[in-house]
């Protein structure tokens, strides 16, 4: 049982959210480039000092839920039932990513990020981040006994699949569509191991 947060903890993550909400705001209103550090920290009514506390750089405003969506990424390989494949896990945790950044409230945060270079840039390092993450998790996972270059190579498949899902017509028949393609790769990189479950 998860011990629920205290008070600090709820305090610190609050305004975590009204910062990551003016920013959003304030981008939306003025354009990304208009708005500095300084802005949003005045009208979040937060020292500046503060906004770093919770977020490295002006990008990272933007992808506020980076750090859930990385952990949730390693959660489906570490967190899955014991007997349960490791792909359908992971294809069911795209499939919520892909939800959530495919809603129609997201398209003005993609259209902001698709249009800034620096945007563009934070968001490939992200993924290339995620990826080794999820590399990682599976390379450690005793009962997967993957090489590490086949820990990488799915695990950027996976990370690609979320990216290339989310800008398609139907984003979750092509989550699927690539996943497809991931079991084969799987059991390639796996033989004996079922990608798929029955």
């Amino acid at each position: 049982m998860t011990t629920p947060p205290g008070r600090r903890e709820r305090k610190k993550a609050a305004t975590r959210q009204k910062i990551a909400d003016t920013a959003l705001r304030l981008f939306a209103e003025r354009g990304y480039d208009a708005v500095g550090i300084r802005d949003v920290a005045a009208e979040a009514d937060v020292a500046v000092t503060t906004l770093f506390s919770h977020f490295a750089s002006k990008e990272a405003l933007v992808f506020e839920q980076d750090e859930d969506f990385e952990l949730g990424l390693t959660q489906a390989v570490t967190d899955r039932a014991p007997d349960e494949p490791l792909i359908p896990a992971l294809r069911r945790e795209i499939h919520a990513l892909v939800r959530h950044c495919a809603a129609d409230d997201a398209d003005p945060v993609w259209r902001m990020i698709d249009g800034s270079p620096a945007l563009r840039k934070y968001e490939e390092s992200m993924r290339l981040r995620h990826a080794e993450s999820l590399a990682a998790a599976m390379a450690a996972d005793p009962g997967l006994s993957l090489t590490t270059t086949a820990a990488q190579t799915i695990a950027r498949f996976v990370i690609d699949a979320y990216s290339l899902a989310r800008d398609a017509a139907d984003p979750q028949a092509a989550v699927d569509e690539i996943f497809r393609m991931i079991e084969a790769a799987w059991a390639v990189a796996c033989p004996a191991r079922p990608a798929k479950v029955s």
